[in-house]
């Protein structure tokens, strides 16, 4: 067995030492330095989303994102100060991201809608909002779903790439509605004086507001009825009240005023034989 060479191998270790000490340091003090950084940088963000009012659970991902996207740059600046080929990490790093994207192609839409919903908030949660068929109010906005309750008391979970991609009616954002209800009077009846009850109905009624003014007006002249349109506004939390007690409020009071309130009638001749 030849003799080991220990001086030829204390010379390479000294060679390759000098070689790579200084870029092993240098990488080391880069790390050091970009991680405390990177640290500066998450929290600005976290400060600047804060500013903004964005929704926890966006900000938490959205600094978390920064903050692996700069790590993951500086451990490859890193390895290129070592002398390490940086051409395979991109690689690698593409055809992983590409798999990723292939495999999850759903569910990154969905996360990329849920981004879009919490960037620009055309809604947010305690909102009423119609969309995609269903109407409710927002309990939860998610990065893949977002959950509503119907009137009902249904539970809808809705993928945030169809919801944020197609229109949406948000019934919250002027917090006013308008309650929207048809009355129908007898031919007969005096339509000032059936107009004044009304209007005297709905004022007292208990969350309707005054400001816009309830409109009580002649609609149509149907059949067998004078129908009468009657507008109040209330707010998103009062409108079922307001909807189903001014309904009866009214009837109760035409009823006491003699006012008819129509109905179909049928009228059948006995032939003659």
């Amino acid at each position: 067995m030849d003799q080991i060479d220990v001086n030829a191998i204390w010379e390479k270790v000294y060679t390759l030492g000098v070689e790579y000490l200084p870029k092993v340091a240098l990488a080391l003090l880069t790390l050091i330095i970009g991680f405390w950084i990177i640290g500066r940088i998450t929290n600005l963000v976290k400060k600047a989303l804060d500013a903004r009012g964005m929704d926890p659970s966006l900000k938490s991902f959205l600094a978390s994102m920064v903050s692996v996207v700069l790590k993951v740059m500086l451990l490859i600046s890193a390895a290129g100060m070592v002398g390490i080929e940086t051409t395979s990490f991109a690689v690698i790093l593409g055809s992983a991201g590409l798999a990723v994207g292939l495999a999850l192609q759903g569910s990154l839409s969905n996360f990329a809608g849920g981004v879009l919903i919490l960037l620009f908030r055309p809604f947010k949660v305690g909102d009423l909002i119609e969309a995609q068929g269903f109407l409710g109010v927002v309990k939860a906005i998610n990065l893949l779903v977002t959950t509503i309750v119907t009137p009902d008391n249904k539970t809808v979970i809705l993928p945030n790439a169809p919801l944020s991609g197609d229109s949406i009616t948000n019934y919250s954002t002027l917090d006013k509605l308008r309650v929207d209800l048809v009355v129908g009077i007898s031919y007969d009846a005096n339509i000032k004086q059936a107009k004044d009850i009304i209007m005297e109905t709905v004022k007292k009624f208990p969350g309707v507001m005054q400001d816009p003014a309830p409109t009580v007006a002649v609609s149509e002249l149907a059949d067998s009825s004078v129908n009468l349109v009657v507008r109040p506004f209330s707010s998103v939390a009062d409108y079922w009240d307001v909807y189903f007690g001014v309904t009866e409020a009214v009837k109760v009071a035409l009823d006491d005023a003699g006012i008819e309130i129509p109905f179909p009638q049928r009228v059948i001749h006995e032939a003659k034989a």
